[in-house]
């Protein structure tokens, strides 16, 4: 009979044939799960390498790649195997099984439990401690691309006499090294007694014998002898970080870099424990022969007595018996040190710095001749009139304008002239129906470049019916390049703009879908892009893209095409950012038409926090006024430094989004450094096309960090530094009230000394607490001339005050006269704005411009009205420019004085009466004035009610 209980053969039972179905199915969804996990964990990485190649910059990808990877490796392999190789040690160094205690019978059983995984976990724990390790050593990749290619800056310091690139390359990756070493030996510190502990090397219960055997204890022994090893090289490494410690600046108390107890306390303290740890080292190591903890426990106790002593009680005993009774005299020179670091190491030891009365002595007719060469007066005041360009000029709801316009230089009419510039871009926030094929397929990019005069305005404008919201023309922007399509000055471009300061979502092109120009009278106007951006062809592609947008859509959507591609980090500080992760980038970018294109040019800064002595700041707060919110426009890392340079000049294609960096501070050190990092990155300075040269500037942040360092190192020597008697502020911004910094303005004047009109950035200094004015500052702005980058200083006497912006604004605010034509202006739902008050230079005098705006309830945006005019003790208001400066230079205050547009003090009569009130209301105003400067605001209600009453009177007789 068959026997039925066999197969027949070449065949396998149906149970094996099922479980080996099962296990190639098992098998199969790992596979498959393994790819997903790997796929999603990756998306981010293959898109990030794609978008790199799509901007032709994908050697920044891969050298920063291989850089956090090659890190990852060694230190993670370096931490994991110094772990497991302790364990390893710990577990063959064991004592042999004797009888057992009861701690030890307790371990047993752990022991026994874990006997069949020991090689796992060992495994296990290594790898962990080396994940981990090689994830924060990954991050470091700029510490070690510094370190490997640092440049010496040929400036060595004064107290150990090393190059600069010491502190700043060197000396912070020794830094590290020495903290994964703490943290390696604390590791295998741990692992390794532990395991000990496990089998029995170590006992917290040891009846009639040690609580350590002799391996074990020469084991910890070489560990912690490690561990004092690296605390002798932290105290010698400390010696130098003395050079680049920071107290904060002067007004925190204290200065960066070493002081007389830093020089002739800490630094002999630290030398000598550096040499008490090399001896309790050496007697840790001992141990392994001696067996015994007495010798290097004693030395380590007393190693801990000595940094007490020698580092912390000794300098507090010189600090008090030597430099207390003596220290202007024995700080004075380290307090040099930091002045000349400080100076250089933020580039304003170059600073011209020239004494100016502030006073002049010329007649009305020569000053009033000399105010058209003086300066180009700007009018249009970027922060203000953003929403006049968004009214007039925006050409549908879907577009807008920055808040801020930008300022720059433009050929109109034959003449070189300030122009108040801005781009058209697409409002993610009003884009019609929201769905999101419109807001990523059909309304992709703004429109066009608009452009105005910042010196003029259309005419006609000023007078009271106009304030209360009348629709006239007047007061509005002179547009030298305008409309729809644009139109002017600036020639033909592409005026698609794909690329902006508020572009910030991703959008799909050139794909089944049209895009949208603009629509108008005569039909919708539609476009195809067709620049390069990241290919949605692949499905592949589109799944990652998917994934790290956390859109779906953009795998399975029909309105993806074979030929659509995808932009995003589209605004060009992200651009330059993600091109340049080693550089800083200015906030504020801002546009050109250069060549036949639109680019946004954008400023970019090499920094470090490793000068010796020079004092530190915060970007994002040295870079806040006004203007930001209190907030930097730049500095986009709020990191601390002490020395920048403006090392790159980067622009950006506002259609095509293509980057190109260029070397613009041919000695920096810094730059150089990651030019050798990164090369064929940064194109030379020569590279640079005239076109694009004629519109680069002085960075606002970086002058703005300069000017917040000036205010305290303009002083150059120690004496009248650490006296604190020279300090000067940043003024609040008088036009706003809001106590932040006024911002900086580009104008183009001509400082004293000058033979023409130099593109300036300006600003102003007071004396700390005080209202008068102590400086005018302004630096050459124009790239194209050799005195670029100049700092030109006017320092006015102490002993003659001259009145700072809050002074004047004061006073413009508070005669009765102002009053009441503001008033006027606000009519019915009308609110006022003030421009910059704009201080420039004349005769040996200030002359100070205010624009006075009017925002009618009618049409919601600012137009020019009025412009306040002050220059010494004469002051108007008048509705033009032309009209003020007349006022103020053609006509006697006293004939002024009655009208009540203009500045009554300071003027004569033969009416006894009227000269009598005018004298009066000189006295109280002079009094106001005092009182101002010395914040005595009770003193200075008191005066401008006298002031008042005086005016009132004159007024009076003057119409009798």
């Amino acid at each position: 009979m068959p026997d039925r209980g066999r197969a027949p053969s070449g065949t396998r039972p149906a149970p094996a044939r099922a479980a080996r179905g099962t296990r190639a199915l098992l098998v199969a969804v790992a596979v498959i799960a393994v790819l997903m996990v790997a796929f999603v964990m990756s998306a981010g990485l293959w898109t990030d390498l794609l978008w790199y190649r799509s901007v032709h910059y994908s050697s920044v990808f891969t050298t920063v790649l291989w850089t956090r990877a090659g890190l990852f490796a060694v230190f993670g392999l370096a931490m994991a195997g110094a772990v497991g190789l302790n364990m390893y040690l710990a577990h063959r160094l064991r004592p042999p099984l004797s009888a057992m205690s009861a701690e030890q019978h307790n371990l047993d059983r752990y022991r026994m439990a874990l006997a069949p995984y020991r090689g796992w976990t060992v495994l296990a724990v290594s790898a962990l401690a080396g994940l981990v390790a090689g994830v924060a050593s990954a991050s470091q990749w700029r510490l070690w691309l510094q370190y490997a290619h640092a440049t010496s800056f040929h400036t060595k310091d004064p107290q150990f006499h090393k190059d600069v690139s010491f502190y700043a390359f060197d000396l912070p990756w020794y830094r590290f090294l020495l903290g994964f070493g703490f943290a390696a030996v604390v590791v295998c510190l741990v692992a390794a007694a532990l395991v000990h502990y496990l089998y029995g090397g170590l006992r917290l219960t040891s009846p009639g014998g040690g609580r350590a055997t002799r391996a074990a204890t020469g084991h910890l022994a070489v560990l912690i002898g490690l561990f004092v090893s690296l605390k002798a090289v932290a105290y010698w490494l400390d010696r130098y970080r003395l050079a680049v410690k920071s107290g904060g600046m002067k007004s925190a108390g204290g200065w960066t870099g070493l002081r007389y107890v830093d020089a002739n306390a800490y630094l002999p303290a630290k030398t000598t424990l550096f040499f008490i740890a090399v001896i309790c080292a050496l007697l840790f190591f001992a141990t392994v022969w001696r067996g015994t903890w007495t010798l290097p426990g004693t030395a380590f106790g007393l190693m801990i007595l000595s940094a007490i002593l020698i580092g912390g009680l000794y300098p507090a005993i010189v600090q008090k018996f030597q430099v207390q009774p003596n220290e202007a005299a024995k700080e004075a020179p380290y307090i040099q040190r930091n002045i000349d670091a400080t100076r250089a190491a933020y580039g304003i030891d170059r600073t011209v710095q020239t004494p100016y009365k502030g006073t002049s002595t010329a007649s009305n007719a020569k000053l009033r001749a000399d105010t058209s060469g003086a300066a180009e007066i700007r009018l249009l005041d970027p922060d203000v009139v953003a929403p006049t360009f968004q009214q007039t000029q925006q050409g549908g709801s879907y577009y807008s304008f920055p808040s801020t316009l930008d300022v720059d230089r433009y050929t109109v009419d034959g003449r070189e002239q300030d122009t108040v510039i801005g781009v058209r871009e697409i409002d993610s926030d009003d884009i019609p129906d929201g769905s999101w094929i419109n807001d990523h397929f059909r309304y992709t990019h703004g429109y066009g470049v608009v452009a105005a005069k910042g010196t003029e305005v259309t005419g006609g404008h000023g007078g009271a019916a106009a304030g209360a919201g009348a629709q006239d023309q007047s007061g509005r922007p002179v547009y030298t390049e305008g409309g729809l399509p644009a139109t002017g000055d600036l020639g033909g471009y592409p005026q698609q703009i794909y690329y902006g300061e508020q572009t910030r979502q991703y959008a799909i092109v050139d794909g089944p879908t049209k895009e949208l120009d603009y629509a108008d009278g005569s039909g919708v106007r539609t476009t195809r892009y067709s620049g390069p951006g990241v290919s949605l062809a692949n499905p592949i592609t589109r799944a990652a893209y998917a994934l790290s947008f956390g859109e779906p859509k953009i795998l399975y959507s029909g309105a993806i095409g074979d030929d659509s591609k995808i932009l995003y980090n589209r605004t060009p500080t992200q651009r330059v950012e993600s091109v340049a992760p080693w550089l800083t980038v200015d906030g504020d970018p801002y546009p050109a038409v250069v060549g036949g294109r639109v680019v946004w040019i954008v400023d970019a800064y090499t920094t470090t926090d490793g000068y010796p002595y020079a004092s530190r700041t915060t970007l994002g707060a040295g870079t806040a006024d006004s203007a930001t919110g209190g907030q930097g426009p730049g500095a986009t890392r709020q990191n601390q430094v002490n020395y920048v340079r403006n090392s790159v000049k980067a622009t950006v294609d506002a259609y095509s989004g293509a980057v190109r960096l260029y070397q613009w501070d041919t000695q920096d050190p810094v730059l150089k450094t990651w030019m050798k990092a990164f090369p064929h990155t940064v194109l030379p300075k020569s590279a640079i096309p005239a076109g694009l040269l004629s519109h680069l500037r002085y960075p606002q942040d970086l002058f703005t960090v300069q000017r917040q360092m000036l205010a305290t190192y303009h002083v150059t020597g120690a004496a009248e530094f650490s006296g604190g008697s020279g300090d000067w502020q940043v003024p609040a911004d008088p036009a706003t009230k809001s106590g932040k910094p006024v911002p900086p303005y580009y104008l183009s004047l001509k400082m004293p000394g000058r033979s023409s009109q130099d593109f300036s950035l300006t600003s102003t200094f007071t004396p700390v607490k005080r209202g008068s004015l102590a400086a005018v500052l302004a630096v050459d702005s124009d790239a194209t001339s050799p005195d670029y980058g100049t700092l030109r200083l006017l320092e006015l006497p102490a002993d003659a005050p001259v009145d700072g912006p809050a002074l004047v604004q004061g006073t413009f605010d508070s005669e009765p006269a102002y009053a009441k034509a503001i008033s006027q202006l606000r009519g019915k739902g009308s609110t006022v704005e003030y421009g910059n008050l704009l201080t420039v230079p004349l005769d040996g005098g200030l002359l100070y411009v205010e624009p006075v705006y009017v925002r009618g309830a009618g049409t919601d945006y600012p137009v020019l009205r009025k412009v306040f005019v002050s220059f010494g003790r004469n002051k108007a208001l008048e509705d033009t420019l032309g009209q003020a400066l007349d006022a103020v230079f053609g006509r006697s205050p006293a004939a002024a004085a009655p009208a009540g547009a203009h500045s009554p003090p300071g003027g004569t009569s033969r009416d006894p009466a009227l000269q009598a009130e005018l004298t009066r209301a000189q006295q109280a105003y002079d009094d106001a004035r005092a009182a101002m400067q010395k914040g005595d605001w009770g003193a200075y209600g008191a005066a401008q009610k006298r002031l008042g009453q005086a005016l009132a009177q004159a007024r009076k007789n003057a119409t009798n």
